[in-house]
């Protein structure tokens, strides 16, 4: 994705409402996979709304300096052509 954060916090500010998969490292060859919307970015963090048919929460939030480290691994689904974009 981007280089710095505010690149990526830019990055995301446009694509606000879109339907986004997380894969998040949970550490010790722990990952979890999980889809949403784009709900909201704060200058720090960002909120995903998640599916409620696949997950026990509603919403959760990452920063964006998860997405830096590459400890978070986010990719915009394009609904119109069923494809997947790497963010």
């Amino acid at each position: 994705m981007a280089k710095t954060l505010i690149d990526i916090k830019r990055a995301l500010d446009a694509n606000v409402g879109k339907r986004i998969t997380i894969k998040a490292n949970g550490g010790r060859r722990k990952t979890s996979e999980r889809s949403g919307l784009l709900e909201e970015t704060y200058p720090s963090v960002f909120i995903v709304k998640l599916d409620e048919q696949q997950n026990a929460f509603e919403r959760v939030s990452y920063s964006y300096a998860d997405i830096l480290t590459e400890t978070v691994e986010l990719m915009l689904c394009d609904e119109e052509e069923s494809a997947v974009l790497k963010a």
